[in-house]
């Protein structure tokens, strides 16, 4: 299996993930093509497939935030069982975020992601590839690392419409595994850095970025 780093949307594979994450994730969470174009041209936006005999069958994205020496995982796809794509995908982005925070003389604080909390929406359907399942990669997460941080979580739909979309939790795995909470104005410079792109921001986000600014501490609690 090859990891190969996207940077076009005139990539054929780039077209290959495309619609992998159009028959796996639910439509208000896939970007439409045409505006991938400028992310993939973003040096610090990483977007890799995995390539198993010519064909896209997995693929993340993530970012390293040097300021604030985080990282954040947008999303991560198996498109096939069987094949220890998520273990591939996981070990070669430790390594790439790991050489990117030593270039930066840092050891890297953590890495964001937003989880899906099946247990508050009832079931998700994810283009009936098990190994997405929202319970399964829920458990996943939960074993190697990641942990909710505890507020209510809210994020503007990528359709850019001032939606917000919940049922998600926003959750931190610190490489330091005895940190137990982060700093609310961390959670808020990132996440404000992060929906920089998105100019309709819903007014229950804003109300959440509020309620973050005057959070001293956010505590770490298990998925």
């Amino acid at each position: 299996m090859e990891y190969i780093r996207i940077t076009s949307i005139e990539d054929p594979l780039f077209t290959q993930m495309h619609q992998l994450m159009q028959s796996i994730f639910p439509p208000e969470e896939v970007l439409a093509f045409d505006l991938w174009r400028e992310p993939l041209q973003d040096p610090d936006i990483r977007v890799f497939v995995a390539v198993h005999e010519g064909q896209v069958v997995g693929a993340t994205e993530y970012r390293y935030v040097q300021p604030l020496n985080v990282a954040m995982t947008d999303f991560t796809i198996i498109g096939q069982p069987g094949l220890g794509i998520g273990r591939f995908l996981y070990k070669h982005r430790e390594r790439d975020l790991d050489q990117l925070a030593s270039e930066a003389g840092q050891d890297i604080l953590g890495m964001f992601a937003e989880i899906y909390n099946p247990y508050l929406v009832g079931e998700l359907e994810f283009g009936g590839v098990a190994p997405m399942n929202p319970i399964v990669r829920r458990e996943v997460l939960s074993h190697i690392g990641y942990q909710r941080l505890d507020f209510p979580y809210v994020h503007p739909s990528w359709g850019n419409d001032g939606e917000a979309v919940d049922g998600l939790d926003f959750s931190f795995m610190p490489k330091d595994e005895e940190l137990t909470e982060l700093s609310g104005q961390l959670i808020v410079d990132f996440l404000t850095w992060y929906y920089r792109v998105l100019p309709n921001k819903p007014q229950a986000w804003l109300d959440m970025i509020n309620t973050l600014q005057h959070t001293p501490t956010v505590a770490l609690r298990p998925l």
